[in-house]
Formats: C-alpha cells, structure tokens, sequence
C-alpha cells in the first residue's frame, strides 16, 4: 500500500489540530533500519507527514531509512534515551539484551493472525510504556511485521532441510529456536543481510515475505517457507527531553500522528501478504505457504526453552501478559 493509499485510506491527507500551536519550529530527523518501501516505512511516512500538518507546519521530521542516518536498530534504545537521536523506530527484538520484554512479540508461535499480534500488542502496551519512561523516552506506536518464515535456496519444510543451514536471525529468539532445530543460525542485524547473502557468509534468512520483497531477496535466494513464526514488531520512540520542550499543542499533533501511522499500518497487513507474494513470484521465488504440520511441530519444540529462558528474565510481569493474552484470545 502506497503513502497516498494509506493517506487516503484512513482521511489523514490534512489533519489539522483546533487551537495555537507553539511559535517554535522542530526540526527532528528520525532513524529507520529498514527500507522506506517497508509497511514500517510507508507508515512512519504517514507519521511524519501527519506530525507536520497536525502541528501548523511546527513540527518538520526528516526521514532516514536504511540505516542511512549511521545507527543500527539495537543501537537506537540508548541513542534516543541519551539524545543523541531525537526520535527512531526501532526492530525491537534486537534490543531485547537490554530489555528482554522486548522479546514478547517474537516469541515463536504464540500468535497465528494479525488480529491476535494486535491483541498481544494491546495487552503489553503498558509494560512496554513503563520500560521506555524508566529510560528517558516515550513510546508512541507501534507497527508490526507480516509473518516470519525462512528465505533460502531450497525449500524449508523438513529438520533435514534446516539442518546446518547458515541462517540470519533478527534476534535472541529466533537464534535460539533455529539451532535447537538443527540449523547454523546467527543473529544479525538488517543492514548486514544482503552484505553477508552476497559474500555467502549466510545463505538463508528468517523474515517476513515482506522483509525480503523490500529487500530483493530474489537476487541471492529461491525460496520462501511460510512458517508463520511470529509477528514481531518495530516501535517508534522520543526522547523525552525533546518531548518535553514541546508545546502542549505539538504533543497532541504528535500523539495524532501516532495514531494515524499505527492504523496505517495495522491496517496494511491485511493485503501486504498477498502483494508480497505477487512480487516474489513474479521474480522467481518459489513460495511454499503450506508447510507441513509436523515440522511446524517440530520447531514449536524447539522454541520451548526460548520461553523457559524469557520468563526466567521477565518474571511474574511477563507471565501476567502471557496469561493475559491466552485468556483474551480464548485458550
């Protein structure tokens, strides 16, 4: 979905708040791992484009994405909390070593649909909100990734196929789960993937559909198995020293904003999968969208001591959200 198809899709093409707003003009830039074309960057897109009109103009946010601002998405929890970014959005597993509730959305398999990753989302938003004020920051939104499975040069449907595979993981999670499998997994950072496919330093990937269609995962790889692994999530975040030098009234524009991105994204989802789909076929990627049960069985099993190993981190909050979560959802 195109910025002016969510632009349009959700009224937000000139959001424009009542009242003054502060005389004084902001200029921020704001940091992105992933590609502008991302369901991440198309919304982050909407956010700043709203941030602008909602504020009277005050508030003007550039964009930086792919990394092209110089940091990492595991370097952007301490850059925004110390001011030395205003305001990032942020790949939160590859922070989960410093906060590991930052993990929950990647936990494999605890959520098979969009309308359940919303849930959990829903549920954890207040521990999450805890976590960033404790570090000088406040979380505005957040907007999530389609399901996980592996690019790779053949299929993945088997242990046997996975076995000794050099695979990228975003995070501690996904490593943990894939080597328990059998798989040479390795976590790695975004900016890093298509560097190490093209050397050979890895030949296989955990992602979404959408992350290597963005990607062009298609020039170095064949296939994708749709594993259905998790749907985690980036998380847009402000220093809050450069949120409290804002005017009442550009807090507001920016919590508009917020809103008018997350819907943008979330909303996105439903169709993102099948135009992924439509591109990796058209450029030659085999997509295999029913993997076996057995196997998805199999990795399920390995992922059990990645949750033994979070709770173990996280304590009694993180079961309450798991329990939580579960009783919502039903079982």
């Amino acid at each position: 979905m195109k910025i002016t198809s969510m632009l349009n899709a959700f009224g937000l093409a000139a959001v424009f708040l009542a009242g003054p707003v502060s005389a004084q003009n902001v200029k921020w830039d704001m940091a992105n791992e992933y590609q502008e074309t991302s369901i991440h960057g198309q919304a982050q897109k909407v956010f700043t484009d709203t941030a602008k009109s909602a504020s009277g103009g005050s508030i003007e946010i550039t964009n930086h994405f792919s990394g092209s601002i110089g940091y990492k998405s595991k370097e952007h929890f301490d850059a925004v909390g110390d001011g030395a970014l205003p305001i990032a959005n942020t790949s939160m597993g590859q922070v989960a070593g410093i906060e590991p509730m930052f993990l929950l959305s990647s936990l494999p398999f605890l959520v098979g649909s969009a309308d359940e990753a919303k849930l959990l989302w829903d549920v954890a938003r207040p521990a999450y909100e805890e976590i960033f004020a404790r570090n000088n920051q406040i979380l505005l939104y957040a907007s999530p990734w389609p399901p996980a499975g592996v690019w790779a040069k053949k299929a993945i449907v088997s242990k046997d196929a996975l076995a000794d595979v050099k695979i990228r993981a975003w995070d501690a999670s996904g490593t943990s789960t894939l080597i328990n499998a059998g798989a040479a997994a390795i976590q790695m950072s975004w900016a890093d993937v298509v560097p190490q496919l093209a050397s050979g330093g890895i030949d296989g990937v955990l992602t979404s559909a959408e992350g290597g269609t963005n990607a062009k995962f298609w020039e170095h790889l064949s296939h994708f198995s749709a594993l259905n692994y998790s749907m985690s999530l980036n998380m847009t975040h402000v220093n809050k020293d450069s949120w409290d030098a804002l005017s009442d009234a550009q807090r507001t524009a920016l919590q508009t904003a917020a809103a008018a991105a997350s819907n943008a994204a979330w909303g996105a989802l439903a169709s993102r999968v099948s135009e992924n789909y439509a591109d990796m076929e058209a450029n030659g990627i085999t997509v295999i969208r029913d993997v076996p049960a057995g196997f998805l069985g199999e990795l399920s099993l390995a992922g059990e001591q990645v949750y033994a190993d979070w709770l173990a981190k996280v304590g009694d909050a993180g079961q309450k959200i798991l329990d939580e979560f579960r009783a919502k959802r039903g079982s």
